[in-house]
């Protein structure tokens, strides 16, 4: 194995492997494979059933996708109707989220009591956890820690394998509540280590919610505002759950499905988050707005703002990629729910402040996106802002580091994550396995002497 390491000709044997692994794209037509589990209009092959969420983004009119505003409906109940509702009793929401995606239905008020102050009331990490798992392997990616302090978690649960919903249940909450101890710790010793930065850690307040602790943990005056932390609570609701089909929570199903224990699945579903075509693209979303803001001088002149925009799309400009990111969702077409809700109550905290120009900037991203893709590429395609249009956004807007928008993500998805587990476990009795078509051709043994 060393060799291989070391040998200046991996890169010749690498090439090779490219060659012996290349598939003709002509191929998934002809043996009709559907490609990422998509049919050939963009749609999702259906594989499975759930009670737990419905995202809804267009229908089938003979056999035509028809675009239509998007719907996020949990448990039956549309998202829009939740963070209105808590909005209206000026209150916090992600915990009865949480709640309504755990248990099935929206608690009553000593529910919800009960279930906000159990987890507050278990935040805190093991014995030696943090000292041993963060402090002594530190690492650059917070995502990364996430995924292996959950793993860890496992050797300190005495019931790790237990069988039953209700240990199932106990993990699951035991998580939720404990992921932003875990993120926070992770970023203060990623700070010191890698940014030469003081290293602060505070103690867990129990009287703190969801949202307010993760501000509490962060800021080193532990000083927040109500409209603060309900704008944290409001993105936490909105990125809580997303329907079966969603890479990390189809993974989530997956690992479920292999009987795995529930470290494991939780820990698999982290990984997959971290990409950056799933949970990392709010994420580059900012990166993609700080490099239009240094190459257009006036943010407000939509022409300018236009003609670099068709610079980026015909790979000029930005990354290279031709992608304006933020645009766009494999099921939302008219409108993402999420991004509709994100907006208006990112653009209420930002009136006034200095970061309104980069709101304003992102919307005329978003409005001139969908006629510059039909004059450079012909596309008439549908195209919506997605949720990660404005998410890295209005976390800069609270002063949370880009370090933490995907880990921030994976903490509302646990919720999420959680009660597709526990579905599966009660629902499915058999594991996930997709067929694959073998296409290499048998070959006769080649006598090691006899080889080029």
């Amino acid at each position: 194995m060393s060799a291989i390491k070391t040998d200046p000709n991996i890169k010749d044997l690498c090439s090779k492997l490219a060659e012996h692994s290349a598939i003709d794209p002509k191929l998934y037509e002809k043996y009709h494979v559907k490609r990422g589990l998509r049919n050939s209009d963009g749609t999702g092959v259906v594989a499975g059933i759930t009670n737990i969420c419905n995202v809804h983004g267009y229908i089938l009119n003979e056999g035509e996708v028809e675009p239509i505003p998007g719907q996020l409906i949990y448990r039956g109940y549309d998202v829009s109707d939740l963070v209105a509702n808590v909005e209206a009793e000026d209150r916090f929401g992600y915990e009865e989220t949480a709640f309504l995606l755990l248990f099935g239905h929206l608690p009553n008020k000593t529910e919800l009591e009960e279930f906000t102050t159990y987890i507050s009331t278990h935040r805190e990490l093991p014995n030696g956890f943090i000292e041993d798992m963060i402090l002594k392997a530190p690492s650059k990616n917070i995502m990364n820690k996430l995924a292996r302090s959950v793993l860890a978690l496992y050797s300190y649960d005495d019931d790790c394998e237990a069988k039953g919903i209700e240990n199932e249940m106990r993990t699951a909450v035991s998580l939720i509540a404990k992921l932003p101890v875990v993120m926070a710790a992770a970023y203060q010793v990623k700070k010191r280590v890698f940014d030469n930065e003081s290293l602060i850690m505070h103690p867990i307040r129990p009287e703190e919610n969801t949202a307010q602790c993760i501000l509490s943990l962060l800021r080193n005056d532990r000083q927040y505002t109500k409209d603060e932390a309900q704008m944290l609570d409001r993105l936490l609701m909105l990125q809580a759950e997303h329907g079966g089909g969603n890479n990390s929570t189809f993974t989530t199903r997956v690992l479920t499905s292999s009987g795995t224990d529930p470290y494991s699945t939780y820990s698999s579903a982290i990984c997959s988050l971290k990409g950056p075509r799933h949970g990392g693209a709010n994420l580059q979303v900012i990166n993609m707005l700080d490099n239009f803001k240094a190459n257009i001088k006036n943010w407000e002149d939509e022409g300018e703002v236009a003609d670099y925009m068709r610079k980026v799309i015909r790979k000029e400009a930005n990354d290279g990629s031709g992608l304006i990111y933020g645009m766009g969702h494999a099921v939302y077409t008219i409108s993402d729910p999420r991004a509709v809700i994100l907006k208006k109550k990112a653009f209420e905290l930002a009136k006034g402040k200095e970061i309104e120009a980069e709101f304003r900037l992102l919307e005329t991203i978003e409005r001139l996106t969908p006629e510059i893709f039909l004059e450079e590429k012909g596309s008439a395609k549908t195209m919506c802002a997605n949720v990660d249009m404005y998410s890295g956004l209005v976390y800069r807007m609270l002063g949370i580091p880009s370090d933490l928008f995907t880990p921030l993500f994976a903490i509302a998805r646990m919720a999420g994550w959680s009660a597709h587990r526990m579905e599966e476990v009660l629902t499915s009795s058999r594991i996930i396995r997709p067929a694959y078509k073998a296409i290499a051709k048998e070959k006769a043994y080649i006598k090691l002497s006899e080889r080029e």
